[in-house]
């Protein structure tokens, strides 16, 4: 019966919220079921907020999308724009150069004729009124040589305009690409940012609910651990009952395990296996959640197949699979001492076997682990769990 409780004991060490004796550990698992339950719920309405969010961003994004077609639109008009008033151009700059010509021709004219072929003009006159039309014809030249002047000036402000309307179009162009660019940017990273996020709470709140079931099937092996001691202890109570003439005593406590020295080696002990420790003994806050989850030991990740040694001399006591710790050994090292070793990938040792410090006991794997290949590792004395830190290096 000894090595029956013994071995019920630290089966029931291996569960997350485990106490002084199965009766307490059976509470501090359902203490942390009810904590699963409560993040459950909180994740929950996490993930219908962030997902009422992504419907409204949805809708966001549905406006801007309107909104880069009408950006579309803009950009359309304006480069139409740009094509009529590139072809306006090219006809006024031809017209202008059209005029420019002819202003070209009438100063030639004007420089060969001189000022004695105008007094020629008035004076070939044989008569008063032919002296008259000449003069009426020359003042129809200089109407018609002032207003094409004044086209040729007419066109030159024209060609200053466009070429101003021309370079604000431009601007404008590079400016609504430049919006629709952004826009596009803007909605890529809003909606790649919510669904991120969304895809984080689901996985944060399937964890806890496959965490919810590791802990009410440790708690229901927990009772079934309670039934069968009380079971038990009933048998050996009956049987003192049925001896004639016999008194009823308490049970005797079971004795200690001899001591093998493992209080002296504190602070002198390697770690089970080398690698990254990645959650410590301790009180741990989820980043997210107004929640506190507590390690009663440390998590190294290592090496899938990484040889995982014996912290010191000791005896097996349990090596076999245990929900939610994978392939776990247990070791007692006397004085009440033990040391705990789960997820592995293949074990090495049986229950019954003598261990030597340092002696291989199992590889690393990643049996029910959620973080990939790694060492759930504990050290406990009385039945109680103890900072590892303090006793190895």
């Amino acid at each position: 019966m000894m090595r029956l409780l013994c071995i019920l004991l630290m089966l029931a060490a291996a569960s997350p919220g485990w106490g002084d004796s199965p009766k307490d550990e059976l509470k501090g698992v359902k203490r942390e079921i009810k904590a699963k339950r409560q993040l459950i719920t909180k994740t929950r309405k996490v993930e219908a907020v962030v997902s009422t969010e992504l419907q409204e961003i949805d809708r966001s994004l549905e406006r801007k999308m309107n909104d880069l077609g009408s950006l579309d639109r803009d950009l359309r008009n304006v480069e139409s724009n740009l094509d009529r008033t590139g072809r306006t151009i090219a006809l006024v700059t031809e017209e202008t150069n059209r005029k420019k010509r002819e202003i070209e021709r009438r100063l030639v004219s004007l420089y060969k004729a001189g000022e004695l072929g105008v007094l020629r003009m008035f004076f070939s006159a044989e008569s008063f009124p032919q002296m008259a039309e000449n003069i009426r014809y020359m003042r129809s030249i200089l109407e018609n040589d002032k207003k094409i002047f004044a086209e040729y000036t007419t066109r030159i402000e024209e060609l200053r305009r466009l070429k101003a309307s021309l370079e604000q179009d431009m601007t404008r162009k590079e400016r609504i690409k430049n919006g629709i660019a952004s826009k596009k940017r803007e909605i890529e990273q809003e909606k790649n940012k919510k669904f991120a996020y969304l895809i984080k709470v689901r996985q944060d709140r399937k964890g806890y609910e496959s965490s919810l079931k590791e802990l009410q099937a440790n708690a229901s092996r927990l009772q079934a651990m309670l039934n069968r001691l009380e079971a038990l202890s009933r048998k050996k109570l009956s049987s003192r009952h049925e001896k004639p003439g016999s008194k009823l005593k308490p049970l005797p406590e079971l004795p200690p395990v001899p001591d093998r020295g493992f209080a002296s080696q504190k602070g002198r002990m390697a770690l089970p296996v080398r690698g990254d420790i990645i959650e410590t003994y301790g009180k741990h806050k989820h980043p997210e959640f107004n929640s506190y989850t507590f390690s009663k030991g440390l998590s190294i990740a290592a090496g899938a197949g990484t040889e995982i040694k014996a912290i010191y001399d000791g005896s097996v006591i349990f090596a076999d699979y245990f929900k939610g710790y994978g392939n776990m050994i247990i070791v007692d090292h006397g004085g009440g001492y033990f040391s705990l070793y789960a997820h592995a990938a293949k074990i090495t040792k049986k229950v019954g076997a003598e261990v030597g410090k340092n002696e291989t006991l199992a590889t690393v794997g990643d049996v029910d682990s959620a973080k990939g290949p790694m060492l759930y590792f504990e050290i406990r004395h009385q039945g109680k769990p103890v900072d590892p830190a303090g006793w190895v290096r």
